[in-house]
């Protein structure tokens, strides 16, 4: 068992097993590739402290199981709003793009006004026997996760705990926004509505913080809605334990599992 999701080799990531997908045997997980954006940009310089509140990534191609680097961009920048721009680079090759928007903290009281019904805590749910268990994917070694359906992969709208079982990055503590976009990624399984005759990928994912997750896991409440046009939407609201964090929506590619790849 590796060590970490990735292994840091000067500006470049090393995507160890736990990293891959099993949609295609050498290339990676969503997840994954959202936290390793989610690190670039908070690696970032910021005019004053500020939150990551939504962050775009556009999975353009199967991220391969190869030496990755990110190159990041200022867009836009001020002392309230900063927009930010990635790309993902494998061989030489773009495989994917993210855009993330910073907004300023500041102490602002609110008034008190209805939220999301929380979730029941992660100690409240099983663990989930992610398949296939004996192999290094990432949703079986990269992550831990407890779910309230009888099996994740049973279809209907879910509820489920996730957390990282290992450091995204060796030698580093996953920060509350990458463990947030990690966890948001699985949003299309849990939500899933379809049987495993078909195949149901996201080709991207957005998340909306309104703050930042506390502690290790990750809830979602997740429900995904096709129609018989090739595509369809996973719509996640993403909890801790103290209550509602914000959203998170993917765009589906669906396939008959016989077609894919033909």
């Amino acid at each position: 068992m590796s060590t970490a999701v990735f292994l840091s080799e000067g500006d470049r990531l090393i995507p160890q097993l736990e990293a891959r997908a099993n949609w295609y045997p050498d290339a990676l997980h969503g997840g994954p590739v959202a936290g390793a954006f989610a690190r670039a940009f908070e690696l970032m310089d910021a005019p004053t402290e500020m939150a990551v509140t939504r962050l775009t990534v556009d999975l353009m191609r199967p991220v391969p199981t190869v030496p990755l680097s990110i190159e990041t961009r200022v867009v836009r920048t001020g002392r309230r709003i900063q927009v930010l721009e990635g790309r993902l680079d494998a061989d030489g090759n773009e495989v994917a793009a993210a855009t993330a928007l910073r907004l300023r903290v500041a102490d602002v009281p609110v008034p008190a006004h209805r939220r999301p019904e929380p979730l029941p805590a992660p100690h409240e749910i099983p663990a989930a026997t992610m398949e296939p268990a004996d192999e290094a994917w990432f949703h079986t070694r990269g992550v831990d996760v407890r779910s309230a359906k009888q099996s994740f992969y049973t279809a209907g709208s879910g509820t489920a705990w996730i957390r990282l079982a290992m450091p995204l990055v060796e030698g580093e503590v996953p920060t509350p926004l990458q463990r947030a976009v990690v966890a948001a990624d699985f949003g299309n399984g849990v939500g899933n509505v379809l049987s495993e005759d078909f195949v149901f990928m996201n080709a991207d994912l957005t998340v909306y913080l309104h703050r930042p997750p506390e502690g290790e896991w990750v809830g979602l409440r997740s429900r995904s809605t096709v129609d018989a046009l090739g595509f369809g939407v996973a719509r996640s609201e993403l909890f801790d334990t103290t209550g509602a964090v914000g959203f998170g929506l993917q765009a589906l590619f669906v396939d008959r599992a016989d077609s894919f790849g033909s």
